[in-house]
């Protein structure tokens, strides 16, 4: 079986080499048949050029111009994906690659749709600061609440799914950043992809370059992607609109080569 692995890329040409290369070198000692798809989202410094230096076969780099969010360079990834298996993992090596393989042994295990890394599973191992925890424990009960969930942690930036899932659930999308994992999945989940489990993750965040304030309520990305939650259930619940049914305009993205919401029912 052959996994291709995701990687948005934004503001990190000083690391990128490095982390695409421990990847890569990660994955090439375990069975899995694997490519690694960066994808350069619009980054306004060297992230492409320093990528592009990396020869090795399996390393494939992407890019475009304009900053488009995270949900957008991976469905730039998946368009030029050709796993059976498509995972998605955040730059930056907070978190240790060796959980792609972790993941995809889940996959088998459980008959998946759906493997989600987890901070709260009993086999993780962690390092982040308290105030961080605490929020992500408040975000997690909202998000069980809104979307019924039965998960401890949605949040972490390594996720392994079936090539059906994504290709069902991507192009109904339209959350562009840090809501975009909880969209995934409240998604799947409507459409029946409800095989959703989670996995053990190391995890040793670098607060330097974070982007998140240890403060919640003051940081802007957080206040987004706490009205991006609620816009989600709004859709989902009271709209219906990632149903089947609902009469959504579409248009053709080409470089995505799918169509994709506009977000605005017909």
């Amino acid at each position: 079986m052959k996994v291709s692995i995701i990687v948005p890329i934004y503001k990190q040409e000083k690391t990128i080499k490095k982390d695409l290369e421990n990847i890569a070198h990660v994955m090439s000692q375990t069975r899995w048949d694997f490519e690694l798809i960066g994808v350069v989202d619009g980054s306004p410094d060297n992230s492409f050029e320093e990528a592009k230096k990396l020869k090795d076969p399996h390393i494939k780099i992407y890019g475009y111009e304009h900053n488009k969010g995270k949900g957008y360079a991976i469905r730039y990834g998946m368009a030029r994906a050709s796993g059976e298996y498509i995972s998605f993992i955040d730059a930056g090596m907070d978190i240790d690659p060796n959980g792609i393989s972790m993941l995809l042994e889940h996959m088998e295990w459980y008959d998946a749709d759906i493997i989600v890394g987890s901070k709260k599973h009993p086999a993780s191992q962690i390092n982040y600061h308290v105030i961080r925890q605490l929020y992500s424990c408040i975000y997690h009960l909202l998000v069980r609440v809104l979307f019924g969930l039965k998960l401890k942690d949605t949040q972490t930036g390594l996720k392994v799914f079936k090539r059906n899932v994504m290709e069902k659930v991507l192009p109904r999308l339209l959350v562009k950043q840090f809501a975009l994992d909880v969209e995934i999945l409240a998604v799947a989940k409507k459409l029946g992809f409800d095989r959703i489990y989670e996995a053990p993750v190391k995890i040793n965040l670098d607060e330097g370059n974070s982007s998140f304030s240890l403060f919640p309520l003051f940081d802007k990305g957080i206040q987004k992607m706490v009205i991006d939650t609620l816009a989600i259930f709004y859709r989902l619940n009271i709209l219906g609109y990632y149903n089947d049914a609902s009469k959504r305009k579409w248009i053709y993205d080409k470089d995505l080569d799918m169509r994709v919401n506009t977000g605005e029912l017909g």
